[in-house]
């Protein structure tokens, strides 16, 4: 009889167990030989990552993704080469299984101490972004952990198409191929049965849109780590230097929309709004940005869309901007601090004092003083590539590696002692 959509899964995050407790045993070099061979076989047979990505790229199409998030499901040589590159990146970090956190000697003479260790089965839950099953695979070997993975029907035949090479990599270097977990389901039913797979996964981590990030947090048993949303602001100061503020806006608004660290909100102090509208009409007719301004920004910019609140709330992925026109920093920091996503925020400035009060006051994983939003990444932070960007306050925030994937255990050392 065939088994239940249910047992499959369960199945494949039992096969994950068991090859993440041999895994155990294996020393760092042995897990790297893994992500190694991981960038080789990439390298190797990428034309038929790029066929099959060929095929979810005609599929999107067809389905009418924008071309934002086109963008993201899009693989090349190029990109291919680029994923394998900041996998690479992770060979040259300090292991992060094994480390000594604490060391003491207790009252009664037994050493104490405190090690990191890996979490034991993560499962992900992502959309369109196929560069994320690659990225997860490797921090997973990375920090010593197996893993799950459920991926969206947009990238169903790259995720595939990928997971098999990884596959292939693991086995020439005697690792287990189990350690990869692969959901091939789409369904929402899938999806909910991972969410509910406490004891047989340890950390769920979500990926993607508002929508699935919500639905995992809310209805997840499994302990989650939170990928926010990127409701990204930028404001620009009575002191900014408007030539600037232009440039980071342009980065962060038109370099790559479809990502979290996108820019969505544009605040304006009143007393540079004059001088900067001409270079954000500039911005916006070159890149086909639709504005969403306030009365203010409407007076200059009449075939702009009223804003409403659901657009300062809204996370875009496209080309698109809230603006509003503010009277100071107090104003802005509130408005942010109603609608931001906690992921990353940016004031442009001369006045030191002003930056220091916008970074103290707002409440998120990073915070900017002049310079663009888009570097909210794991590869730009030193990390090579990351899991996610969290915008929860436990168990890590901000952008996270293979170091944020371990968790820690205490091992007491002892002469006989019993407690008395």
């Amino acid at each position: 009889m065939e088994r239940s959509l249910r047992d499959r899964i369960i199945a494949l995050a039992e096969e994950a167990r068991r090859a993440q407790r041999a895994l155990s045993a294996k020393s760092h070099g042995e897990r790297m030989a893994g992500i190694e061979a991981i960038g080789d076989k990439l390298r190797e047979k990428w034309p038929q990552v790029v066929a099959a990505n060929e095929l979810d790229m005609e599929a999107g199409r067809a389905l009418g993704l924008s071309e934002a998030l086109l963008d993201r499901l899009y693989l090349d040589r190029e990109r291919i080469e680029a994923i394998a590159g900041a996998s690479e990146v992770l060979l040259h970090q300090p292991d992060p299984v094994g480390q000594v956190v604490e060391g003491s000697t207790l009252e009664e003479g037994m050493g104490l101490l405190k090690k990191t260790v890996p979490m034991g089965v993560l499962g992900m839950i992502y959309e369109a972004r196929p560069n994320v099953t690659v990225d997860a695979v490797a921090l997973a070997l990375k920090s010593g952990n197996g893993i799950l993975l459920r991926g969206g029907k947009e990238a169903l035949n790259s995720n595939r198409a990928l997971v098999a090479l990884m596959k292939e990599a693991l086995t020439e270097v005697d690792l287990d191929p189990g350690l990869i977990g692969f959901i091939d389901d789409t369904t929402h039913d899938s999806s909910n049965i991972l969410m509910g797979l406490k004891g047989h996964v340890d950390v769920l981590i979500p990926r993607g849109s508002g929508r699935l990030i919500s639905a995992v947090t809310q209805n997840a048993t499994v302990p989650t780590i939170e990928t926010g949303v990127g409701n990204c602001h930028l404001y620009v100061d009575a002191k900014a230097d408007v030539d600037m503020a232009a440039a980071i806006f342009e980065n962060g608004k038109t370099q790559r929309p479809g990502v979290c660290n996108a820019l969505e909100t544009l605040l304006i102090h009143r007393e540079v709004a004059g001088d900067f509208f001409p270079k954000l009409r500039e911005i916006a007719e070159a890149h086909g940005v639709v504005i969403h301004g306030d009365s203010a920004t409407l007076a200059e910019f009449p075939q702009a869309k009223p804003v409403t609140e659901e657009d300062f709330a809204n996370e875009f992925l496209d080309y698109a901007i809230a603006v509003k026109v503010v009277d100071g920093l107090d104003e802005a920091v509130e408005h942010i601090g109603r609608y931001s996503s906690g992921h990353s925020e940016v004031i442009v400035t001369e006045d030191i004092a002003a930056a220091e009060e916008f970074t103290q006051r707002v409440d998120a994983a990073v915070v900017y003083v002049n310079a663009s939003s888009r570097f909210t990444d794991g590869g730009c932070f030193g990390y090579g590539m990351e899991m996610g960007i969290s915008t929860q306050k436990l168990h890590v925030r901000g952008p996270f590696g293979a170091q944020h994937l371990v968790t820690t255990k205490y091992i007491v050392t002892g002469r006989g002692q019993i407690r008395s």
